[in-house]
Parts: structure tokens; C-alpha cells; sequence
């Protein structure tokens, strides 16, 4: 009983002393005067005791050591600490994605560089001067895909200038696989018109054009994906606070100080309000942003699967050699084809040949390089090292907007349990922690809100996210839709798709349709026969014009 009239006594007598404390500090304001000025203000702004009816406008007026000025100039600091945090997290993740984006479009670009030298280097040593005579034709072949690769449909119509190619390679090769023969620029066209119906290069020309438009659209939009990241997030960090979020700032952060207690951090829940009010748009941002990640990570799949840049590229050299071969299989077919629909051509007065067939049979077949021969590209760094890589950096940045508050609001800026500040006084705070995004808003007890302005930056972001989420999906089919004036595709095989059906590797015997109203060179229907009677002494002769196309392998 004694025990409990005693403390009775002494209870008040504790709260009065721990008062009495507070008290005589907020009087002298000694450790506010030292807190403001550690901040890199003039110490003499702060009274040397507590004010009584300065008419503050956002901490409790009353007895304080703040006056207005001082409460101006800690609202402009506290809007630079509530934004340093996010600032600075905004961006570690640009440059993250910065380097990605560079590392990913010099691997890419380097491997373009390299299949081209390694061709040149390979075909030299195999078919000799004729290839440097024909060098034009696949160095124009790589720049078309370099510029594919750089500006996209806009730029080069990958289908078309494979097309071109093939049709190029074409002419140059019957020209040279029937030098007994004179040929007219007219009599070219016709075969050129036809090259797809010849298929004189077999099913390779279908094969490597849908390989290769599969992985340059995904190799692409990947790395527009990855320059896309940063720049949203430059322009998203970049959005001002509100004068609601800068007010609650000011009376989580500084209030305190007014009150004499400046080692007072907030309440976590008190923080995260105040934080989820402030970054409401920035919030709403997720949806679309984590919509944009997964599919990057779709893609980043199919990059590291089916859609490899690398396999494509890198063995570049030898799929284009193997088309030459089949064409100089094919020749005699080919030609006598040719013949049927274009007509007989006129014996070539200048051709003359004094060896045999034997002589002249092209034997060889193209030797790549070993692996240990192969040129490195970005030093050496491979695709499945990189994706391996940029595929954690992309997981780890989902959710980035909407978990900004509690990334914020942990550590040394808040105070654990009840010993923090709750916006009034050194309490627990009692309200509840809100959910995030713009509507949420509306119930926020400690930030005003205005629900009905969503920020026209942070929109227009997601907007933009939206777009290219849809062409990586189309990316991810092996589609290139980001160019609006695109050509259509007319078909799901020239989409980019391909056509994987075994009906497509079916050979046909192709037989070209005379016109309406011909033109030179007059199609010359002749029976296959005596076309074929008429060809038979004269492939030796084929023969030998093809070998002084190729040159022999060692």
C-alpha cells in the first residue's frame, strides 16, 4: 500500500521533470540553433529562446523556436531530402540501364563487324579474285543489315533487300556458270523476276531470311527497350513536388525542431503516408512499367533461345556459302529452266576453252573457322553472359515505383515503435498507412492530394511504355511493327514468322508463264527435251565458267 502512494507521488513528479526539460530547452534553443546551422543556414535566424504567436503556416504556432523565415527556408530543404532519396535511386537505375544498353548494342554491332570480316576473310582464301571481283554485292549485304539494325523498316526493308540480294546473286552467278552464252540486260530481268520460283540457292534463302528477320527485330527492340528505360526514368524523376507533398515534408522533417526536439525522427507509417501522398503519380506508373519489364523478359528469352542473334550471325558466312553450292549443284537444272521460260540464248562469239571438264570441276567444299579462330567480340563477352546479367537488373526493377515509399522509409530516416514523431508530438502514430497510386490519395490524412490532376509527364510515360510493351510482344512473334508506314505483311510467313510447314520445303518444277503482251526477250516456248539435248554438250563449258567464279580450295 506504502508502494503505491509512493509512486503515485513520484509520477508526477518525473513528468514534470521531463517537461521542465523540454521546456528549458525549447527556451534556450540551443540545439536547434546548432541543428539549422549544420544545415548551412545563418545561425543568427534562430532565436537564442522560444517565440510565442510567430504565425507559423505549417508547424503548431504557440511557443516555438521557429519563425516564418526560418520555416520558409526549412521547407525548401525539406523538399530537397524528401527528393534527394528518390533522386538518387532514380539514378543508380538509369545507369544501369545505361551500361546495358551500350554493352548489348556494341555486342550486336561488333558481331555484324565480325561475320562481315570473317566472310571476307574466308571467301578470299576460298574462291579467290572472283569473289573480291563480287565483294560489292556482300559488302552491301551487311550494310543493309547494319542499317536494319540501326534505324529499322524506316530505313531498309529487310525482306526486300534480301530479295535483292538473292536476285543479285543470281545474275551473277549464271552469267558466270554459262559464259558460253551472250545475255542480254533484258534476258537478266527475266531471270531475275524469277529467282523465287527458280529457287536456284534451294530452301536457304527462305531459311536465313526468317532467321535473320526473327533475331535483327528482337535484337533491336531489345536494345530500343533498353535505351527506353533509362529515358523514362529520367524524365519520371524529374517531376516537381506538389505544394501539398512539400508542406508534409516540411512538418515530418523540421516540425520538430520548432518543438526543440531534433534528434525526433517520424513514425515509419507516419513516413510512408507522407511518401506514398508525394510519389501518388509516380505510383501509377507500375502497372505499365512492370507490364514493359515482363515483357523484356519475354524477349530476353527468346534472344537466349530461337531468336539468338549470335547463332544467326556468327555462322552468317558459311550459310551464305552453302547457298552458293547448291546453286552450282543446281546449275544444270537451273539454267535449263531458265532457257525453257526466258528462251535459247545466243552463243557468246568471245568464249573459247581449251580445257576439259575435269580440269575444272569445282570439288572443295567452304571451311569455316574453328572455334579457337573466330574473331571476339566486346571482348569476348558472349550473349548468354550478358542476358544472364541484364535479366536480374530487369526483375530487380519491378515494382520500383510503388515501392519507393518503403525503400525510403527505412533505416536512419524514420524511428522505431512509439519514440517518433507523428506530426504533432512524440507519440505513436494512430491513422493508417494508405495504399499507393493517385486514388488512394483521397483518404491520405497527412498529404492534400489533388485526385482529379494526374501529372501530364508521368501520363504521357505511360503512354509511351504502353507503345513499346506492343512491339516487344510483336518482337517476341518476330514481328517488326514500330514504323507506322511500314509495308504490310502479306502473309504469316512474310511477317516474320516464317512458314515452318512441311508444304513449304516441297521442291516444284517450275515453268514461267508466258505474258499477255510479251516483251524482249520473247519467251521461246521450246520443248524441255530439246532443251535439255541442246544443253548436254555445253555443261562442260558451264562447268568451267563456274570455276572461274570459285577458286580452288587448298
Amino acid at each position: 500500500m506504502k508502494t503505491l502512494v509512493l509512486l503515485s507521488v513520484l509520477s508526477p513528479l518525473v513528468v514534470l521533470c521531463l517537461s521542465a526539460t523540454a521546456e528549458q530547452k525549447l527556451r534556450n534553443c540551443n540545439e536547434v540553433r546548432a541543428a539549422y546551422s549544420s544545415k548551412g543556414f545563418n545561425v543568427n535566424d534562430v532565436p537564442n529562446k522560444g517565440v510565442t504567436g510567430a504565425p507559423l503556416k505549417v508547424c503548431p504556432q504557440g511557443f516555438s523556436c521557429c519563425t516564418v523565415e526560418m520555416e520558409e527556408k526549412l521547407s525548401q530543404q525539406s523538399h530537397y531530402e524528401i527528393k534527394a532519396p528518390v533522386s538518387r535511386l532514380s539514378t543508380n537505375l538509369q545507369s544501369t540501364f545505361r551500361q546495358r544498353h551500350e554493352h548489348f548494342d556494341k555486342f550486336f554491332r561488333e558481331l555484324l563487324k565480325n561475320a562481315e570480316l570473317s566472310l571476307h576473310s574466308m571467301f578470299v582464301r576460298t574462291y579467290g579474285m572472283m569473289y573480291v571481283q563480287n565483294a560489292d554485292l556482300f559488302k552491301n549485304f551487311f550494310q543493309g543489315l547494319t542499317r536494319y539494325y540501326s534505324s529499322g523498316s524506316s530505313a531498309v526493308n529487310l525482306e526486300s533487300m534480301l530479295s535483292d540480294f538473292w536476285a543479285d546473286l543470281l545474275e551473277r552467278m549464271f552469267r558466270l556458270v554459262n559464259v558460253q552464252y551472250e545475255f542480254s540486260d533484258a534476258y537478266m530481268e527475266c531471270v531475275s523476276r524469277h529467282t523465287e520460283q527458280l529457287q536456284p540457292f534451294g530452301d536457304l534463302p527462305r531459311k536465313i531470311r526468317i532467321q535473320l528477320t526473327r533475331a535483327f527485330v528482337a535484337a533491336r527492340t531489345f536494345v530500343r527497350g533498353l535505351n527506353l528505360l533509362p529515358e523514362v526514368v529520367n524524365k519520371v524523376s524529374t517531376v516537381s513536388a506538389s505544394p501539398g507533398c512539400v508542406r508534409a515534408a516540411m512538418k515530418m522533417l523540421y516540425c520538430p525542431y520548432c518543438s526543440g526536439q531534433v534528434a525526433l525522427k517520424p513514425c515509419q507509417n507516419y513516413c510512408l503516408n507522407v511518401l506514398r501522398g508525394c510519389l501518388a503519380n509516380q505510383a501509377d506508373l507500375d502497372t505499365e512499367w512492370n507490364n514493359f519489364l515482363d515483357a523484356m523478359l519475354s524477349l530476353a528469352d527468346r534472344l537466349d533461345g530461337p531468336f539468338n542473334f549470335e547463332s544467326v550471325v556468327d555462322p552468317i558466312d558459311v550459310k551464305l556459302s552453302d547457298a552458293i553450292m547448291t546453286m552450282q549443284e543446281n546449275s544444270m537444272q537451273v539454267s535449263q529452266k531458265v532457257f525453257h521460260g526466258c528462251g535459247q540464248p545466243k552463243p557468246s562469239m568471245a568464249f573459247r576453252s581449251k580445257r576439259s571438264p575435269k580440269e575444272t570441276s569445282f570439288t572443295g567444299r567452304f571451311r569455316p573457322y574453328g572455334p579457337d579462330a573466330r574473331p571476339t567480340t566486346a571482348a569476348g563477352t558472349s550473349l548468354d553472359r550478358l542476358m544472364s546479367d541484364v535479366k536480374k537488373k530487369l526483375k530487380h526493377a519491378k515494382k520500383f515505383w510503388s515501392t519507393l515509399p518503403d525503400t525510403v522509409c527505412t533505416g536512419e530516416r524514420i524511428a522505431p515503435g512509439d519514440d517518433c514523431w507523428n506530426g504533432t508530438a512524440k507519440s505513436r502514430y494512430e491513422s493508417v498507412v494508405i495504399g499507393n497510386g493517385l486514388a488512394n490519395q483521397v483518404s491520405n490524412p497527412d498529404v492534400d492530394v489533388d485526385i482529379t490532376k494526374p501529372d501530364i509527364v508521368i501520363r504521357s510515360q505511360i503512354a509511351v511504355l504502353k507503345e513499346m510493351t506492343s512491339w516487344i510482344k510483336a518482337a517476341c512473334s518476330g514481328n517488326d511493327i514500330s514504323v507506322e508506314n511500314d509495308e504490310e505483311a502479306s502473309g504469316g510467313e512474310e511477317s516474320g514468322s516464317g512458314c515452318d510447314s512441311p508444304s513449304c520445303d516441297t521442291d516444284r518444277d517450275i515453268y514461267f508463264s508466258t505474258p499477255t503482251n510479251p516483251v524482249d526477250p520473247r519467251v521461246n516456248l521450246v520443248h524441255a527435251e530439246s532443251a535439255g539435248v541442246a544443253l548436254q554438250g555445253s555443261m562442260a563449258l558451264a562447268l568451267c565458267g563456274l570455276a572461274l567464279l570459285f577458286a580452288h580450295l587448298r
